[in-house]
């Protein structure tokens, strides 16, 4: 089962310097975002990408104000309110660090306020970290089924009873999924997988052929013939959003929601994936590509092609083989199927 992302979540001190640092070399100098203020005092309800947004222009290359190599960027420490992020301009390229703040007398924190800050806002992700799924074509047909509702009723919903074939007697949760749309890449042609819809989630009551199953959360109306796959663990993932260290070129596939246009903090599914070097933390450009035009000019036909428009930042935070899922970030447009996606 995929993993699940629970936070992205950041923190590093200024006392160490790597030699080896795991973005690739930009042609522009790092800027500081203007009135960058020499501190920040971290409050819940932060994200680590709007505190970068505070000191930098481009957000996304914050690991190189905080001196960060390859294996920070995936295990990255935490960053908790109360601590305070430090601005030293010093040196040639600026640098963040990390400090505690003074404290005039004994102070016992709450479960809250330790909870170390995440990277982007959680709530905006959290309903798609184990769902939707991308599989592949009819990956869902041996997975277990429901075959009859109590009562003879045609749909369930959050404590109804149901029956299904095929549970496995040791797996108390499960998620439950219908087939949905087929996933094309726009360029190609290729079909990249068929994203199951996540219906509602269900407990075993009781095991048998049929076992009789509890819903305990829908989000939709759920009936005969969905299917139950085991709800899969926690796991705990950090990364840095960082710019990938190869070549990315992809499209928009879809807007989540069956939306024809998407927004900020958005849900979007990218024609790329793992197998194209697509990782978690990853931060995409969004750009729209020129259109052609034709002029007449002194009786003869001038045809020319626009340049593409970069109008966004995509934050990539959930992987599959040829799919993967964004956020989006910041845009000054809609974002629609069909718009490119490339290393920012």
């Amino acid at each position: 089962m995929s993993r699940i992302i629970s936070a992205l979540l950041l923190i590093f001190s200024s006392l160490v310097v790597f030699s080896q640092p795991a973005w690739s070399a930009p042609t522009e100098a790092l800027e500081l975002a203007d009135n960058a203020p020499d501190r920040h005092i971290v409050v819940r309800g932060d994200t680590l990408w709007d505190i970068a947004a505070k000191f930098l222009k481009q957000p996304y290359r914050w690991p190189e104000i905080w001196r960060l190599n390859q294996e920070d960027i995936k295990n990255p420490h935490r960053i908790y309110p109360g601590q305070v992020v430090v601005l030293d301009r010093r040196e040639a390229v600026p640098r963040l660090s990390l400090e505690d703040m003074v404290k005039v007398e004994p102070r016992v924190y709450s479960s809250e306020e330790r909870q170390a800050i995440p990277s982007i806002p959680q709530k905006a992700i959290e309903p798609f970290l184990s769902q939707p799924l991308v599989l592949e074509a009819n990956a869902l047909d041996p997975a277990a089924r429901i075959v009859a509702t109590a009562e003879n009723r045609v749909y369930l919903g959050m404590g109804d009873i149901t029956y299904a074939t095929g549970v496995a007697e040791g797996v108390k949760l499960w998620n439950i999924y219908r087939p949905g749309k087929t996933l094309v890449d726009p360029d190609t042609g290729e079909t990249l997988g068929v994203e199951a819809i996540f219906l509602g989630s269900a407990r075993l009551v009781r095991a048998g052929e049929p076992a009789t199953i509890e819903i305990v959360a829908s989000r939709q109306e759920i009936g005969r013939g969905d299917r139950l796959l085991p709800a899969p663990p926690i796991d705990i993932i950090s990364y840095v959003p960082h710019a990938p260290a190869t070549p990315i070129a992809g499209r928009v596939i879809s807007v989540y929601g069956a939306v024809a246009e998407g927004g900020r903090n958005s849900i979007v599914s990218l024609s790329r994936g793992q197998r194209d070097g697509i990782e978690i933390g990853h931060v995409l450009a969004l750009s729209r590509a020129g259109r052609e035009v034709s002029n007449q000019y002194q009786g003869k036909k001038e045809v020319f092609k626009l340049p593409d428009e970069r109008y966004g930042l995509l934050f990539v935070f959930r992987v599959f083989q040829r799919v993967s899922y964004a956020l989006v970030m910041n845009v000054s447009r809609p974002v629609v199927p069909g718009d490119l996606v490339r290393n920012p």
